[in-house]
């Protein structure tokens, strides 16, 4: 037997599993098997929470198809409110390892519950060859890629995990399925990549939509919006700071771009 918890930010839904008290084995099977939304729990993917030797908890993450990734800023936020209210801390300012390097995190802590959960993303990689995308330019902003009918034009940021960018004209209307799916796994990601399919409303009003490298679309990316935020400063399409609407729930989330 395995005790799970199932939790999801902002529509992105993971089943966490403590693995510090739990031995865990064949991971990337069971996401596979725990995430299928017919047979299993249903989810868009793993997250397992063990012991670290640099920071206070490892998150180690799978997608729904049993590919590892490197980050998820949605999924990390839900780990910090499973190690505070599972009583595994009682610290408010916890770090967490991950495959994208260690990233803190900040509990907003109500009558003994974590309310909400604020995390330092990091600066956002621009190098194409730690992205990684084939592309000479930094950054990489016109990288055009044909699929199907369609050219698009990416620009490509990591967060930890990669992310392709690209403007269309009515996301809510757009074949996410349809063209996400060809390119994720384009030859010029060398370890595939996450598709933001993006709206510009105005300077501080994006809208966007995400298909996401081993899950197909989610309804929300916290690493994409970021990502995204920063490609649209990239190009003069915004400010600074703006919103990011994930329109299938009519969700919210603000980014700041850091650079």
């Amino acid at each position: 037997m395995i005790k799970f918890t199932k939790m999801h930010g902002l529509g992105n839904d993971y089943i966490y599993i403590d693995a510090i008290h739990q031995n865990i084995e064949n991971r990337s099977s069971l996401a596979r098997l725990l995430s299928n939304r017919h047979f299993g729990i249903g989810s868009d993917g793993l997250i397992l929470i063990s012991k670290s030797d640099v920071a206070d908890f490892k998150m180690e993450m799978f997608n729904s198809d049993g590919s590892q990734a490197e980050m998820c800023g949605n999924g990390i936020r839900c780990v910090g409110k499973f190690v505070y209210d599972k009583g595994l801390t009682n610290q408010t300012t916890i770090n967490i390892e991950t495959l994208a390097g260690i990233k803190t995190l900040i509990l907003n802590v109500k009558e003994g519950k974590v309310e909400t959960v604020r995390v330092d993303m990091g600066e956002p990689i621009l190098a194409p060859e730690k992205i990684p995308v084939m592309a000479i330019e930094e950054p990489v902003q016109n990288l055009k890629v044909t699929a199907i009918d369609k050219e698009f034009k990416f620009t490509c940021v990591s967060m930890g995990n990669p992310h392709a960018i690209t403007i269309v004209e009515d996301v809510e209307t757009f074949d996410v399925k349809k063209y996400g799916k060809i390119l994720e796994v384009a030859s010029v990601f060398p370890n595939k990549t996450n598709v933001e399919f993006v709206e510009i409303e105005d300077k501080e009003h994006i809208k966007m939509r995400v298909w996401e490298r081993g899950s197909g679309e989610t309804l929300a990316c916290g690493t994409g919006a970021c990502a995204t935020v920063v490609a649209c400063y990239l190009n003069g399409i915004t400010n600074r700071h703006a919103y990011v609407e994930l329109l299938r729930r009519n969700f919210r989330n603000t980014m700041e771009s850091r650079r």
